[in-house]
């Protein structure tokens, strides 16, 4: 059994059937029957014996009963892109079973129920048959056997792999500290097939095992919703309106949970208010309307509810009102596949609304990206008084990552420039002089102020039709376009204010290939550079961060004879916007595209490129 040469470095362990703290695990089983407690449990043991882990969820847009997988990857070099076929497959669906297992690489092992017999569909793996509908009746009453009969998989898959008690009572503990009842039940259910496989199941040499390390420590394991909730709190939001939206929805939830918690007066009222519209039309009306009146709004949202927020949009973009919109991006178009991910929004974000506009955007790659950048976000809304779009995507933001622990914030707000006083308001000229839109600085970005300044002349009218500098109606031809070429400087000012990209060059002086990505691409990138590198192909690299791009962005692309743009879309979305804003370099630009809704496996990046490189 020889593997490809694209595969080689990958498979090897999974084709000789013998690894330790380097393998996939995929669980398959129904949406809706609980294996999210079992899969968490699993997954955080693992890390609590020191080795990093990470966990990916793929579930079915319906509520429950269709096919869901959870993979965990474990990996001493911290990767975390996905394998293209897991190396211990463990079946609890029958519908499923037989493709789980003509997935399974060579070498693998299959732990299954028993009554699915399938231990005669591949000679080359190794097969644990586990009677777990005769087991569960050992532990628990009729009612439970749905939900619990997963816990004993979690027993099973740790006494095939060595997996420490110690440290799946400790995942047990925070799954159910508060429920004592519930807790030894799953205990107990746990150890009943730990000590059913120990009595019953052969393990073959080598095989695969978990082994303590020590490179855990310090970390936390959180989705990137949660990170990004939480930042928008840290960030000083007092104002959500949004409405429900896979896979957005828990930014809002996560937000609203410390909200609730640690935003109140001292008598018990709140500080902030937290609005489910009836559409996302008019969520991010609310929103603006918020900001307007000097709140710190957002909404969060996927790309269908931007298709539908477009028109206002355009209206903060020309009235110049601060916004964050948190764009959760999952795989269009239209309704598309609600529970897949995607970097498919790109284009249409940072152009969004009709006429001229061009909209930051914010790329965050972690957990701890995404809550640096919410607060990132809502500095920029309000300095720079336009739409931020925080662009993450369903990977990121509803899978458990694992991550260093979020700071807390060491720098004030920055509410840009707004007139809060009669004297600041008489310092830009007071009712004669001030102009809402007037660039006295300039920057492009003008002086505003906020409802409830008593200082007369300080009144404005928001309007989205045209309007001169001191916001009065004009269709003027001289007039509106002086006003949107400052728009335009104002963006372009905003170059060194957003984060900026990271570099990473191959060696001293440099590869004559260099390779950009961005998000969670970034993940598969690493891990493909280093496939790469043992294949002898040395390459540079840069992630993008943040739309506008940095000027060196450019010269990294003019640096190297050819770049290749690795991104998750049909149609090289980054690509475009790369030859669009920076023209004078798209020749050089390649693109390597993956888009079937799953994260990137570095396997497709490897063979995308060496493919690439032959032809050129």
């Amino acid at each position: 059994m020889t593997p490809s040469t694209s595969e080689e470095s990958e498979a090897a362990g999974a084709s000789s059937g013998a690894a330790v703290n380097d393998f996939s695990i995929s669980v398959a089983t129904v949406n809706g029957t609980g294996s999210q407690t079992a899969n968490s449990t699993l997954l955080r043991a693992i890390m609590r014996m020191g080795v990093p882990v990470s966990g990916k969820n793929i579930f079915p847009s319906n509520i429950q009963g269709l096919p869901t997988w959870y993979v965990m990857r474990l990996s001493e070099e911290g990767w975390i892109a996905p394998r293209e076929k897991a190396d211990v497959v463990i079946c609890m669906n029958r519908e499923t079973a037989r493709e789980d297992v003509m997935k399974c690489a060579p070498g693998g092992w299959i732990i299954y129920d028993a009554p699915f017999k399938l231990d005669t569909l591949r000679d080359d793996l190794h097969y644990f048959a586990v009677p777990f509908g005769t087991l569960v009746r050992d532990v628990a009453p009729p009612k439970l056997h749905r939900l619990v009969v997963n816990m004993l998989y979690v027993g099973v898959a740790a006494e095939l792999l060595d997996l420490d008690m110690v440290a799946i009572d400790g995942a047990l503990e925070n799954a159910f500290g508060k429920k004592p009842k519930a807790l030894e039940i799953n205990q107990k259910a746990v150890r009943h097939g730990r000590d059913w496989a120990a009595e019953n199941l052969t393990r073959p040499d080598g095989g695969f095992r978990i082994e303590k390390r020590n490179l855990t420590e310090g970390k936390i394991l959180i989705d990137g919703n949660s990170a990004a909730g939480l930042g928008s709190v840290m960030a000083g939001v007092t104002v959500i309106a949004w409405y429900p939206i896979t896979p957005s929805t828990s930014v809002v939830e996560a937000a609203e949970k410390y909200l609730e918690k640690f935003r109140r007066d001292e008598n018990g009222k709140a500080t902030f208010a937290v609005i489910q519209a009836e559409d996302e039309l008019a969520a991010i009306g609310m929103t603006l309307g918020a900001a307007w009146a000097g709140a710190r709004s957002m909404t969060a949202t996927s790309g269908p509810g931007i298709s539908l927020m477009s028109e206002f949009i355009g209206l903060s973009y020309y009235a110049e009102i601060p916004a964050v919109i948190a764009n959760v991006q999952r795989t269009g178009p239209s309704t598309g596949l609600p529970t897949r991910t995607m970097q498919g929004d790109i284009l249409f974000c940072a152009y969004a609304s009709h006429g001229d506009t061009k909209h930051p955007m914010l790329l965050p790659a972690t957990p701890l990206e995404a809550y640096e950048m919410m607060q990132d976000a809502h500095d920029l809304a309000e300095r720079f008084q336009t739409t931020v779009f925080f662009m993450s995507d369903l990977d990121l933001g509803m899978n458990n990552w694992m991550s260093d622990p979020l700071p807390y914030p060491t720098k004030d707000h920055d509410r840009g420039k707004v007139i809060t006083t009669a004297e600041g308001f008489e310092k830009q000229g007071g009712a004669k002089e001030w102009g809402r839109y007037k660039d006295v600085d300039g920057d492009g970005i003008p002086w505003r102020t906020l409802p409830g300044l008593e200082v007369d002349g300080a009144a404005w009218f928001a309007r989205g039709s045209g309007h001169n500098e001191y916001a009065r109606y004009t269709e003027s031809e001289a007039v509106y376009e002086g006003n949107v070429d400052r728009l335009t400087r104002k963006f372009e000012s905003m170059k060194p204010a957003v984060p900026a990209p990271e570099r990473s060059n191959c060696c001293a002086g440099g590869a004559p290939v260099g390779v950009i990505a961005y998000g969670t691409v970034h993940h598969s990138l690493v891990e493909a550079r280093s496939r790469l590198k043992e294949q002898g192909f040395e390459f540079d690299y840069l992630r993008i961060r943040a739309f506008p791009f940095a000027e060196s962005i450019g010269e990294f692309i003019a640096a190297h004879d050819h770049v290749y743009v690795v991104e998750q879309n049909r149609d090289g979305q980054m690509l475009a916007l790369l030859r669009n804003e920076i023209p004078h370099i798209s020749a050089k630009l390649r693109s390597v595209r993956h888009y079937d809704g799953m994260p990137v496996p570095a396997r497709a990046i490897v063979t995308d490129i060496l493919s690439q490189e032959a032809t050129a």
